[in-house]
């Protein structure tokens, strides 16, 4: 018979659990109003960054941001259309298209990422050894 772990409730994990979703909130606060600087949704941010890593067909895509792929091809024609990326066959499997960004959408996805200061601030008032505890210690806990 399978024993399933109680959660611990205690007021140490119920703080650190609230402090973690504060954290996430401001972090996606930020990268909300820094892709809107670029005129972008904060999806089609995340799209455009992802793609500065690798091309990627569109139901990878998808399950990468686990959405529809129906919703990742309206990303993909609007930052298609914008010259952020492109639609290319992939050498593979030529029946299916690549979505991979261009020289326009990697430097914005730069210009991007260099403007997420909250994440950035506070971790520069830790120590190197901290942020290494700190780094140990998420992967830990995301498995």
């Amino acid at each position: 018979m399978a024993t399933t772990r109680t959660p611990r409730v205690d007021p140490l994990t119920v703080e650190v659990v609230e402090l973690i979703g504060t954290a996430v909130a401001r972090y996606h606060e930020e990268y909300e109003r820094a892709a809107g600087t670029h005129s972008l949704t904060g999806a089609q941010a995340r799209v455009l960054a992802l793609l500065t890593l690798e091309p990627l067909p569109m139901r990878k895509i998808a399950v990468c941001l686990k959405c529809e792929p129906s919703n990742v091809t309206g990303i993909i024609d609007r930052l298609e259309a914008r010259g952020l990326v492109e639609r290319r066959p992939d050498p593979q499997d030529r029946r299916v298209k690549l979505a991979a960004v261009t020289d326009e959408g990697r430097r914005t996805a730069r210009e991007l990422r260099d403007g997420l200061t909250f994440a950035r601030e506070p971790l520069a008032e830790l120590s190197h050894e901290e942020r290494v505890v700190l780094r140990d210690l998420l992967t830990r806990m995301l498995g």
